[in-house]
C-alpha cells in the first residue's frame, strides 16, 4: 500500500529499493524558498545497514504492514535478548537488531513485537518506562525543580539527565523517544 511521504512516521516497515527498512526519525524540511523535502533516517532489515535518504513530498512510499505480537522482555545473555508471547513461546532477538532499544528493557516489561514472514524484525517500546537509578550524586535536601540537572546511571546502563532532588535507589519515569526524564515513578 502507498502513502505519501509526508505520512511516513518512525516504528514503520518500508519497502524501498525492493528491500525491507525500519523508519528510525523523520524530518520535514523547508530550505528557503526551494521545494520542501522529506528526510528519513533508515535501517535495512536485512543487513543493518543505516542511511539517511531524501523524498519529495509527494513520492509514493510503499508500507508494509507487519504483525504485531503482544510479548513480555524477560531477560538478556549477552547480545541475545530473550521475549515470551502469551502461549509461553519465546523469541530470540539479537542486539544489532533492536539497537538503542536495548536501553529501556527491563525484565517483565511489555512490548510489541514486530514479525515479517514470520520472522523477528523489530519491537515498538512503550511512550514511558519506569527505571531504578543505580548510581547518581547525593541529592539536595532543600532542592526543588529548577533547569539545574544532573546525571543518573540507570539499572540498564542508560544515563539520564535528573534533578537533583533524585537519589539511589529511587524509581524514575524515562521517555523512551528521547531518553529523557520525566517525573518520579
Amino acid at each position: 500500500m502507498s502513502i505519501p511521504a509526508t505520512q511516513m512516521r518512525p516504528g514503520m516497515i518500508i519497502k524501498y529499493k525492493d528491500d525491507l527498512h525500519l523508519v528510525f526519525s523523520v524530518e520535514h524540511r523547508t530550505p528557503g524558498n526551494l521545494r520542501a523535502f522529506i528526510q528519513a533516517k533508515l535501517r535495512n532489515v536485512r543487513t543493518g545497514a543505516s542511511f539517511t535518504e531524501r523524498f519529495r513530498s509527494p513520492d509514493p512510499i510503499d508500507r508494509v504492514y507487519v504483525d504485531e505480537v503482544k510479548m513480555e522482555f524477560l531477560y538478556n545473555d549477552g547480545d541475545d535478548y530473550y521475549f515470551m508471547d502469551e502461549a509461553y513461546e519465546q523469541t530470540m532477538l539479537k542486539r544489532d537488531i533492536l539497537g538503542d532499544a536495548v536501553d529501556y528493557l527491563t525484565p517483565n516489561l511489555n512490548i510489541a513485537v514486530s514479525f515479517h514472514d514470520g520472522k523477528a524484525v523489530g519491537i515498538e517500546l512503550p511512550t514511558a518506562v519506569i527505571m531504578t537509578v543505580m548510581e547518581t550524586e547525593p541529592g539536595i535536601k532543600s532542592a526543588t525543580a529548577s533547569s539545574v540537572t544532573k546525571p543518573a546511571k540507570t539499572e540498564t546502563g542508560l544515563v539520564v539527565q535528573v534533578p537533583p532532588f533524585i537519589n539511589e535507589g529511587e524509581k524514575i519515569r524515562v521517555d523512551t523517544a528521547e531518553g529523557a526524564y520525566m517525573s518520579r515513578a
